[in-house]
């Protein structure tokens, strides 16, 4: 954390060089000394310091400043940072103005000029005051700031991406925070929100999310034109075989829509896999995985996202959303899956302002004391219900089906009914929303005897169905009806070779297959870690035939 910052006002310059000077010789080793010659330019420098975050302890004003007081200073810097100490430097006719002042703007102290000795006029008093604001001082936050409407979809998109990035982060909302309105009057009234606002003061207004991956270091270009493997996909699948390839020399490039983990990432808590008797939550799982990766010299591009693909002799070209394009000798297809949209009125428009694809984890704080409906009967919802429940006042879970067991492990099911704040509703879906600028009820209908109840609803989380994400390889690899990819078995039509296709392998030689994506997938983390890992060794086969 920065200093916390002393800031003295003067208009004269040789009583502001002597301030500066004897507060440097007393306070320099703990706090900054900042200076002005003018409440003007102390205000703008203040208004750069709270875009930084930066602490300010303690104000020193002169009373008889031109266009600005000494007091009139104090009162806008007060609504800046209303924790700091104020204190008012005058001349003996300025008494009545400095007792006025303590009304006005809280004023701590005013000192008379001169200060000689301050050993024994200076010193002690702000040392006093320095003690005070101290001891009630909470460090401020010091990473990236959001500052935006709490309900803006675009806030949303910029939380869920950090948070799935595991980059720490704080939220401001300007229609309840204080503070948050005083950054956007700093910023200046035309500046477009959201705006991300960053430890050493600079901003994104509006960002997208590959914007903000490059102003916070994540690599978004390929560092090579061709690696021997490239993964398309960063869960579980795509982590493990790029830690098994990288680790056994080949050079790997790994290529993420989102943020690595895949929706495994977004998981509240994993307490079925192996190793872990405690649980652990998807983002730590990515976590490790990503850190093992890197270790072995896994290129990892965040967020990156594949356009196409095409074939040329023995490369597998792959064209980025970004213009660029990367080679391979072998390729794995690891993209996984994406929710089902829910298709109903009113869904579309309220997308990322009370209702979610997924993202419990980003918005369960914000449940706090709320009712919440999850939409879904298998793990991920029941992990999401659990997470909830400790924020939100009442989690209640629609399924379609007659119960949860068809569809959800047991020990999520046994957890569930454990919770007291948790209701499962079998046979029951979701037919409308309603709200005008955010989430405020939600239309259920009873599928057995087709009853409706709108109910108050401050959050809906959808968790249905799995959509393959294989648009961008379907004119060159083999699909089924609904987009998951065939892997193994007999030749395929066309196939060039003489033996038959690897067991992960599709109709085109060297381009592979694994995880949710793959046709018949088990839907499971283990499996899909299993089938990464299994997928370089078939990887290493084929390129010995090149």
């Amino acid at each position: 954390m920065a200093k916390p910052v002393i800031f003295t006002v003067d208009d004269e310059p040789t009583v502001l060089n002597a301030i500066e000077r004897d507060l440097r010789k007393k306070f320099g080793r703990d706090y900054r000394i900042l200076k002005a010659d003018s409440g003007a330019a102390a205000l703008e420098s203040l208004r750069q310091l709270q875009l930084r975050n930066e602490p300010t302890a303690l104000f020193l004003a002169d009373q008889r400043m031109p266009h600005m007081t000494g007091v009139q200073f104090l009162e806008q810097a007060r609504a800046l940072y209303p924790d700091a100490r104020r204190v008012l430097l005058t001349a003996y006719a300025d008494t009545e103005a400095a007792i006025n002042a303590i009304n006005r703007v809280a004023l701590d102290y005013y000192l008379m000029k001169p200060w000689d000795p301050p050993e024994e006029r200076l010193y002690p008093i702000l040392q006093d005051l320095l003690d005070d604001w101290s001891a009630a001082f909470r460090p401020p936050f010091e990473g990236i700031r959001i500052v935006g409407n709490r309900w803006s979809p675009a806030v949303h998109s910029l939380k869920d991406f950090l948070a799935r990035n595991q980059i720490p982060y704080q939220s401001l909302d300007v229609e309840a925070d204080e503070q948050a309105r005083q950054l956007v009057d700093a910023l200046g009234p035309t500046t477009p929100l959201p705006v991300v606002l960053f430890p050493d003061g600079t901003h994104l207004a509006q960002p997208t999310n590959v914007q903000l991956a490059e102003k916070i270091g994540l690599k978004t270009r390929a560092g090579m034109p061709f690696y021997d493997l490239i993964i398309v996909g960063g869960g579980p699948a795509g982590l493990a075989a790029s830690v098994y390839a990288a680790s056994e020399g080949l050079r790997t490039l790994l290529i993420e829509k989102d943020a690595p983990g895949g929706q495994a990432g977004t998981s509240a808590r994993i307490e079925n896999y192996l190793g872990f008797p405690v649980g652990l939550s998807g983002a730590d799982l990515a976590r490790r995985a990503v850190a093992q990766a890197t270790r072995f010299g896994v290129e990892i591009l965040t967020p990156a996202e594949a356009t196409s693909l095409r074939i040329k002799d023995v490369y597998r070209i792959i064209n980025l959303s970004n213009g660029s394009a990367v080679s391979s000798h072998a390729l794995l297809i690891a993209s996984g899956v994406s929710y089902r949209r829910l298709d109903i009125p009113g869904i579309d428009r309220l997308a990322g302002a009370g209702v979610y694809y997924g993202s419990a984890v980003t918005e369960g704080m914000a449940c706090r004391d709320k009712e919440v409906f999850i939409v879904g009967g298998g793990n991920s919802a029941g992990q999401a219900a659990l997470y909830l429940s400790k924020y939100a006042r009442g989690v209640t879970i629609l399924v379609r089906g007659e119960s949860l067991s068809a569809t959800m492990s047991q020990y999520l099911i046994d957890a569930i009914r454990a919770a007291p704040n948790i209701t499962v509703r079998p046979r029951t879906t979701v037919i409308e929303v309603h709200g005008e600028t955010n989430l405020a009820t939600v239309t259920l209908c009873d599928a057995v005897t087709g009853e409706t109840q709108t109910l108050p609803a401050s959050a809906l989380f959808i968790f249905i169905g799995a959509l393959p994400r294989t648009e961008w390889v379907s004119a060159v690899v083999a699909c089924d009806e609904h987009g998951f990819i065939p892997v193994g078995g007999p030749r395929p039509p066309g196939w060039p070779l003489d033996r038959d296709p690897f067991v992960l392998e599709t109709n085109v030689p060297g381009i592979f297959a694994a995880g949710d994506v793959r046709q018949q997938a088990m839907n499971r983390i283990a499996s899909a870690v299993g089938e990464g890992a299994m997928a370089v060794s078939f990887v290493h086969r084929y390129l010995a035939t090149l």
